[in-house]
């Protein structure tokens, strides 16, 4: 072996789609073939493009499906290496091999895969938090099975070295295909292939151990513009007796480090506590306090009841599996959300929005008690 040929095998060998088994046609017959005319130059052999274009190894295959648990739910490592090949693939393919077959793509797999991972993700949301908001639910849905999650799910499955893609730019038809959008596109299909092979009860549980057993912080993205007002507009919509604000505790009123602690009342019950280093501080972190308090109410986990469970877990999709049928006792919906004097996106508030009442709570809001 030349100096030129040992060169390529060391550069193959670095790349992860490269076993040690393709050292041996090194380098491949094109890149040593003249061109077409005699005066023509050689053509150059791009060993990226080349390792990019061979298959992952057999052993690579089965050893992920085992690490993911799916050794016994495919059927064969053909599959995974399907689930693991991404559509932009193609034409990297078909530049290295115009004589070979088109190789089997995840195109199909993800899409069903993505619309699976919609529907799990908003019903968990949902019934695990019966009065979030509707921006904040999706959201929650885009933290719990968005593209940076799934992204970020195939990098720690593992899906690096057998991943198949091409990075394309931006067109006037298309966007541009990143890596990390590859990198989602596995996990995606993953799910579809849990599906496809066994059960949508089988796919929920996959999906519920990869995503749904992830913490996400709730709290960040709820925002609140005026929390007095919106609590004002809250309490008088469930009937409850105006809020008032009370001064719990404080200490240094007349130093330059005060610090204030308020609770809002509605009635005897404390709705929300804060703590500021003056008085409006305070009160605004004490009704904020109150609406998280409210919005984040999370039902038990051992209480959670989720749609899909209705369906029987046997083989085969939702239209021919038979079996007995999980029973299903919705949860109540809550209706906190409240929308007040918004004009649209701008964040203005409208002239005359508010009404008397409204104007004679926040003043009972803001009449501080000890």
């Amino acid at each position: 072996m030349g100096l030129a040929q040992r060169k390529v095998a060391s550069t193959a060998a670095k790349l992860a789609h490269v076993s040690s088994q393709h050292l041996k046609a090194l380098p491949p017959k094109s890149a040593l073939a003249p061109g077409r005319s005699a005066n023509a130059a050689p053509a150059v052999f791009d060993a990226n493009s080349w390792a990019s274009s061979q298959p992952p190894p057999r052993s690579t295959l089965a050893a992920f499906a085992h690490r993911v648990g799916l050794a016994n739910v495919v059927p064969s490592t053909d599959v995974i290496q399907q689930a693991c090949t991404h559509p932009s693939f193609v034409q990297l393919f078909t530049r290295q091999h115009p004589d070979q077959p088109l190789p089997a793509t995840n195109a199909s797999l993800a899409t069903l895969g993505n619309s699976l991972l919609g529907l799990f993700a908003t019903e968990y949301v949902n019934s695990s938090y019966p009065h979030l908001p509707t921006r904040v639910m999706k959201a929650a849905v885009s933290a719990h099975v968005g593209p940076s999650t799934c992204a970020n799910v195939a990098r720690e499955l593992g899906v690096i070295p057998l991943l198949r893609w091409q990075r394309t730019p931006t067109t006037a038809v298309t966007t541009a295909v990143l890596h990390a959008d590859a990198l989602a596109s596995v996990p995606r299909a993953l799910t579809a292939l849990v599906y496809q092979y066994r059960s949508i009860r089988s796919a929920r549980r996959f999906v519920e151990k990869l995503f749904f057993s992830r913490e996400v912080d709730l709290r960040g993205m709820i925002k609140f513009r005026d929390p007095k007002q919106t609590l004002l507009e809250t309490v008088a919509k469930y009937g409850r007796e105006r809020p008032i604000s009370r001064l719990l505790k404080e200490t240094g009123r007349y130093s330059n480090s005060p610090v204030f602690v308020v609770g809002i009342f509605s009635g005897a019950d404390q709705l929300g506590e804060g703590f500021g280093s003056s008085l409006k501080m305070a009160e605004y972190r004490a009704a904020e306090d109150a609406l998280l308090r409210l919005y984040l109410t999370r039902q038990p986990p051992h209480l959670v009841q989720l749609p899909t469970s209705t369906f029987p877990d046997a083989p085969g999709n939702i239209y021919e599996a038979e079996g007995p049928e999980g029973s299903y006792s919705p949860v109540t919906m809550g209706d906190s959300e409240v929308l007040y004097g918004s004009a649209g996106r701008a964040g203005t508030r409208v002239p005359g929005a508010r009404s008397l009442a409204a104007s004679s709570a926040e003043d009972d809001l803001e009449d501080y008690t000890v």
